[in-house]
């Protein structure tokens, strides 16, 4: 064998051994909805990020909150303009890191993501929460200087209680509830097209309302949608302790930078089938979100 020929082949036995030892370099994720994705790339890059907390651990658990989750859930993804992350406990409510306490992941790869990742939270919790103080701060700074959104559902005015400035970023809190049969409802904001959709004239709006305290006052919100204090009954207008007839039940307003959008209802699951009220919800997140805008200016 010519002494050239045997040269190279040694150097091809040579480089094959080699490539057997070494791992095969990574394969690069793959991302697009739902897609494959390794951290720290996006699986949803053209979509806005939705953050749904549902801890109920300290309170009254809704029956309609499940639905809730699954109805907006799904208004994002058919819409295409937000996706949904549902949870139930309040851990990712942080801008700090995640710890988990599984030893098998105590070195990390956990696709946790904390408030960083999301461009609004909706809460739909119960009772006095499980947030830290910590938390807590995180998630009023996420609205207020970040200039993120927040989203409120059902009885959220009766939740944390004992924390006066989610009372202050939400609008208002509650004192009690009307019963669950409905009452009549009035659109306040036709600019708002979806509470368009609701007509010009007065309707019986069949779900649980809030009484609200008496702290709650004229301008601290933009109303959308108001009970008609002038359907109320007699039993309704001394249940509402208040003579001003400004009974606002959807509503948004600016907090700092951010931006809150507060639907009251929700203890009815037929209110959430409703087309009517998930175009409300719809337009509602999306101008959370700063996919839309609306003057918001405070009620006068």
């Amino acid at each position: 064998m010519p002494r050239r020929l045997a040269v190279l082949i040694a150097a091809a036995l040579a480089g094959s051994a080699a490539n057997a030892q070494s791992p095969a370099p990574p394969a690069t994720p793959q991302g697009g909805p739902g897609g494959l994705c390794n951290a720290p790339c996006d699986p949803y890059p053209d979509m806005k990020k939705l953050l749904i907390v549902a801890d109920v651990q300290s309170g009254y658990h809704h029956n309609s909150i499940n639905h809730t989750m699954a109805v907006l859930e799904q208004l994002g993804r058919k819409a295409g303009v937000y996706v949904s992350f549902l949870r139930t406990d309040s851990q990712m409510i942080t801008k700090g890191p995640i710890t988990v306490t599984s030893a098998r992941y105590a070195r990390g790869n956990t696709n946790i993501r904390n408030l960083n990742y999301f461009d609004a939270v909706m809460i739909l919790g119960s009772g006095e929460g499980t947030m830290s103080e910590a938390q807590k701060a995180d998630l009023l700074s996420f609205v207020r200087e970040d200039g993120k959104g927040l989203i409120v559902g059902h009885a959220q005015g009766i939740n944390f209680y004992n924390w006066p400035e989610w009372g202050a970023m939400i609008g208002g809190m509650m004192a009690s509830e009307y019963p669950a049969t409905g009452m009549y409802a009035k659109v306040k904001d036709s600019a708002w097209r979806s509470a368009a959709a609701f007509g010009r004239k007065s309707f019986l709006w069949k779900d649980q309302w809030p009484v609200l305290t008496p702290a709650f006052k004229r301008g601290d919100v933009h109303t959308i949608i108001e009970l008609d204090a002038a359907r109320m009954t007699p039993e309704q207008v001394k249940r509402a302790g208040r003579s001003d007839g400004y009974f606002p039940i959807v509503w948004a307003k600016s907090y700092g930078k951010g931006r809150v959008f507060n639907m009251t209802g929700g203890h009815n699951d037929a209110l959430l089938d409703d087309p009517k009220t998930q175009g409300l919800y719809l337009e509602g997140i999306k101008w959370a979100l700063g996919l839309v805008n609306h003057d918001v200016t405070p009620d006068q």
